[in-house]
């Protein structure tokens, strides 16, 4: 059986705008766009760089733990993950700079949440 190759769109360097003059960032909000008007709500679309350099295992810990826990404060949290306080802060930090977490002020304390019910990485083709 002889296999024909598809053609696909090649948008070269990830600055670099699709063939439609479409830009990365202006896919992603496109494919938020799309997911919500399927029923999917609450997404937040992060590019594949970003993925790579944002969730790592224990960041991935953290988001998991804010979806499935009450978390009260940021020392909360790093009491339940067993990690210390200001590892875990500059890992909200991070994951709140990539849009993936926000903090609640409450007096003293900082309670993290999550923004976003889903988070989906940027498809690589």
């Amino acid at each position: 059986m002889e296999r024909t190759a598809m053609p696909r769109a090649t948008w070269g360097a990830p600055s670099d705008e699709s063939p439609n003059g479409e830009s990365r960032s202006e896919r992603r909000k496109m494919l938020a766009r799309t997911l919500a008007q399927g029923g999917v709500t609450g997404v937040h679309v992060i590019s594949y760089e970003s993925a790579q350099e944002v969730l790592t295992e224990k960041r991935r810990e953290l988001v998991e733990t804010l979806a499935d826990e009450e978390v009260e404060s940021l020392q909360g949290l790093a009491d339940f993950v067993g990690r210390d306080k200001s590892q875990v802060s500059r890992d909200l930090g991070l994951l709140a700079e990539h849009g993936i977490i926000g903090f609640e002020k409450d007096g003293n304390k900082k309670r993290p949440y999550l923004q976003h019910d889903h988070i989906v990485v940027e498809p690589i083709l």
